[in-house]
């Protein structure tokens, strides 16, 4: 229940956080560029450190590891309630502080992965990680919401209850109780740290799964121009942008609540590439809407839809990979997410700066569209999988 309950306080700061940021970032400089740049400063820690870190999850206790992640990110809104009383808040210091909240969630990432498997059943691991996903959605719903209404009386009251959050997490993570056995010591090698590429290498359903997730939402996502959308497409406020950003998170909880009660047994493969299509057609919808209601209607499909794909792909992986080398692949699998997510936003950000906002999204749909197609040709054992976990031959 600590894990649990750490995660869902985490995500709803993290959420407040990007959108504060977000908004503040565009408030000072107008620049799709420079949002953009928030989430590709934010992913280059994580390219850099991604081999330490886990090798780190291998070896060290993992709940520590994500106790210290979520104390650095708190000691970071320290430092924007700071720069906001203070009136120093610049372009520079947001991106500075991107890469800080980077670093943390690079050793967080892989380290918070590889954990769940061990405090549950590998039998229940599905429903598990369903359950775990509709309360982080939940956060992820009322974080931007929260996050929002708190900006209008000021950047920093939503930085300050976001330190008290990450501060919150850190302490139920630091509790988390597991048998924690000590492995063999390896030391840091080149050949160590890279075993986690390749055991994903010479598994094609793995690399499937995971390379599917990466280019469909590096090119289908639209979160870093969700401030573009609110303030010049739908022309709301910050309270429209924290309902946009939460609309998302609004299906796929109704999603995993399905998906906890009624767990897919059979077409695995199948229902996830139907699901990456149906994200992108979702995202066409939204790009080319001028309705609100319509733009929140088109991102909780995309919500729900995503939601079906994150827990199939992540299944599969966990799964599919020994408790030794959990933390490794975890690492390279928290990789593909953060280009999926930080790296698509510096993608949205610089194709929106040529394109506009609608054209950047549309365009991001139709890419999703094809991704899928593609990725079914190329891993024909993974569109054919029946189950989660391997059937013996």
């Amino acid at each position: 229940m600590r894990f649990f309950a750490g995660r869902v306080a985490a995500t709803m700061a993290n959420q407040m956080l990007m959108v504060a940021i977000g908004w503040q970032m565009y408030t000072l400089t107008g620049s799709a560029w420079d949002l953009g740049l928030v989430g590709l400063f934010q992913f280059a820690p994580a390219l850099a450190l991604v081999l330490i870190a886990g090798h780190a999850a291998d070896q060290l206790d993992r709940r520590r590891i994500v106790g210290l992640a979520m104390a650095s990110q708190a000691l970071v809104s320290v430092l924007l309630v700071a720069a906001a009383l203070g009136g120093w808040a610049s372009r520079e210091l947001l991106l500075g502080l991107s890469v800080a909240i980077g670093c943390a969630k690079a050793f967080q990432m892989p380290a918070q992965q590889a954990l769940l498997p061990l405090l549950v059943p590998d039998a229940v691991l599905p429903r598990a990680m369903a359950f775990n996903s509709a309360g982080m959605q939940a956060a992820v719903i009322g974080g931007p919401a929260i996050g929002g209404f708190l900006f209008v009386a000021g950047a920093s009251a939503t930085y300050g209850v976001c330190m008290l959050l990450f501060a919150a997490a850190s302490v139920l993570f630091a509790g988390v109780r597991y048998t924690h056995i000590a492995p063999l010591r390896e030391p840091m090698s080149l050949e160590t740290v890279l075993a986690g590429f390749r055991f994903i290498r010479h598994r094609p359903v793995v690399l499937g799964a995971i390379s599917l997730d990466l280019f469909a939402v590096l090119l289908g996502g639209a979160t870093a121009l969700l401030p573009m959308f609110a303030k010049d497409v739908l022309h709301v406020g910050p309270w429209g942008l924290g309902l946009l950003r939460g609309a998302p998170a609004a299906g796929a909880l109704a999603m995993s609540v399905a998906l906890s009660l009624w767990p897919f047994q059979r077409r695995v493969g199948r229902r996830m590439f139907a699901a990456v299509a149906v994200y992108g057609v979702s995202m066409l919808v939204f790009g080319l809407s001028t309705l609100f209601w319509l733009s929140m209607a088109a991102l909780a499909v995309a919500g729900a839809a995503d939601m079906v794909s994150v827990v199939i792909r992540q299944s599969l992986v966990q799964l599919e990979t020994p408790n030794a080398m959990r933390g490794r692949v975890s690492a390279v699998n928290s990789i593909f997410i953060g280009a999926s997510n930080q790296l698509g936003e510096f993608e949205s950000g610089a194709t929106a700066a040529l394109l506009g906002p609608v054209g950047s999204v549309v365009l991001g749909g139709v890419g999703t569209l094809l991704i899928a197609g593609t990725w079914m040709k190329l891993f024909p054992d993974l569109a054919r999988r029946e189950r989660l976990r391997a059937e013996p031959p």
